[in-house]
């Protein structure tokens, strides 16, 4: 059974940093990726950023970019989301997942298998 499991949420003031973790088990994802999302009050889910395991090239949304970065443990299904600068836009509920083959496109959350429960990011102004 493939459990992914998201840690590291929490309260900050804007400006601040927080880190996101997520651990998979259950089975492998080396030869496909892990990817962040966020639903924020009233929206709909939305592409933060995500990582390809093996290669651990990345992709991120512009709304992010150069604020957040996404790292990954080599042959290990663990990722992490480094948030900095944070604005409280990017509160939200953030969502990790995973998609145990190859896709094109980092950004689109159909090919994505796999989904953790979410923490909740919240930033005050």
């Amino acid at each position: 059974q493939v459990q992914l499991v998201e840690s590291g949420g929490g309260l900050v003031q804007a400006g601040g940093s927080l880190r996101l973790s997520c651990a998979a088990s259950g089975r492998s994802f080396i030869n496909g990726a892990m990817g962040w999302f966020r639903q924020a009050p009233g929206k709909a889910r939305e592409f933060v950023a995500a990582i390809r395991m093996s290669s651990g090239s990345a992709d991120y949304a512009d709304a992010v970019k150069g604020r957040f970065t996404i790292s990954r443990e080599f042959g290990k299904n663990t990722m992490y989301l480094q948030m900095d600068n944070l604005k409280p836009e990017d509160t939200a509920v953030y969502y990790c997942s995973a998609d145990s083959e190859y896709s094109v496109n980092l950004s689109w959350q159909a090919p994505y298998d796999y989904w953790g429960p979410g923490t909740t990011v919240t930033v005050s102004s």
